[in-house]
């Protein structure tokens, strides 16, 4: 995976000024360029503050899948992360019960 080119992407979809991401991200618009063209690597520190600052993990970062998933999904997953065990089971329970009224 070109780290630059991913970046680059993530960022023009989101429709985010590399100044702003840069500034958010704690990191110059020079080093920023420099890493979207892939004359720099980030390190991992420096991608987790890019990831944050795009509002996305590492895991989606690096998942080629992310791009298919709707914003409204994606926001749902975030929350789901932060459900308790008791509340997980409880979503899951009333996800199947929706899944048996329709058929599936």
């Amino acid at each position: 995976m070109n780290i630059g080119k991913r970046l680059k992407e993530i960022r023009v979809r989101k429709n985010i000024k590399s100044s702003d991401l840069a500034r958010k991200a704690g990191i110059t618009n020079v080093y920023l360029s420099y890493i979207e063209a892939g004359e720099k690597t980030p390190t991992i520190e420096t991608l987790k503050k890019i990831c944050d600052a795009l509002g996305i993990t590492l895991a989606e970062f690096f998942s080629e899948e992310d791009e298919q998933i709707p914003p409204e999904i994606s926001s749902l997953m975030k929350e789901v992360k932060n459900l308790t065990p008791e509340q997980a089971e409880l979503l899951a329970r009333f996800i199947q019960t929706l899944k048996d009224q329709k058929g599936e």
